[in-house]
């Protein structure tokens, strides 16, 4: 279990490289209509009748997300003023999520609801960790086998929203392809770039969700008799 772990996290790594090399490779791909990610995220908006989500800038690269809570599409630099294929991918896919969360699709909002208790569930997987590596405070309290219960408890809130994550971001994606596509945003060259972009940013949410299986399992392994 231990070595399918590391697998796993070698895995992740390898994935993230591969993502990073065919968002630099399709950033240099300029898009046909010479649009930039801000303006194709908010035709795409237009297109779907949305009018209370705002565009953003934020700081970093692959930093690229949708907040529900505050209603704005979040893109980097790149996404944002870039033209190119990968920034009509990834703003397009942002934009996925927002037309999720005006259709009401069920599996963003089962997602939305359990991220707060998985962050509360991190910080008390964490204290719980510590005190049995320390071999102090709660494991000479409540015993070991409570505190291997209180981890897959834990870990399974976390495993759940890490495999709820991945219908939400296909999803997603799929959208942004099928938007891009039928607006006429895109060609259909362009349409198998965006579409292998955006499959290695899927990679990485399936290989998070597989280790986030494993490492349930592994707790489960170390319960005593």
């Amino acid at each position: 279990m231990f070595i399918l772990l590391i697998i796993f996290f070698v895995a992740g790594l390898v994935v993230q490289q591969r993502l990073k090399s065919k968002f630099k490779k399709y950033s240099l791909e300029a898009l046909s209509n010479g649009l930039s990610g801000a303006e194709i995220a908010q035709r795409m908006l237009d297109a779907h009748g949305i009018t209370d989500v705002r565009i953003e800038s934020v700081s970093g690269k692959l930093t690229d997300h949708y907040n529900p809570m505050q209603k704005t599409v979040n893109l980097s630099p790149d996404v944002y003023a870039g033209r190119s294929v990968a920034a009509a991918a990834v703003a397009a896919h942002e934009v996925g999520h927002a037309v999720q969360h005006a259709t009401g699709y069920k599996w963003l909002e089962m997602r939305s609801q359990l991220v707060p208790v998985a962050n509360y569930s991190g910080t008390i997987m964490n204290v719980v960790l510590w005190s049995m590596i320390l071999g102090v405070g709660f494991l000479g309290l409540f015993g070991y086998n409570t505190m291997i219960w209180v981890l897959i408890a834990t870990q399974a809130v976390i495993t759940a929203v890490s495999v709820i994550t991945l219908p939400v971001e296909y999803d997603a994606s799929n959208r942004a392809l099928a938007w891009l596509t039928t607006s006429g945003m895109i060609t259909t060259q362009e349409h198998d770039k965006a579409s292998d972009a955006l499959s290695w940013a899927a990679r990485t949410y399936l290989v998070a969700a597989l280790a986030s299986l494993t490492t349930l399992a592994y707790y489960f392994s170390l319960l005593r008799d």
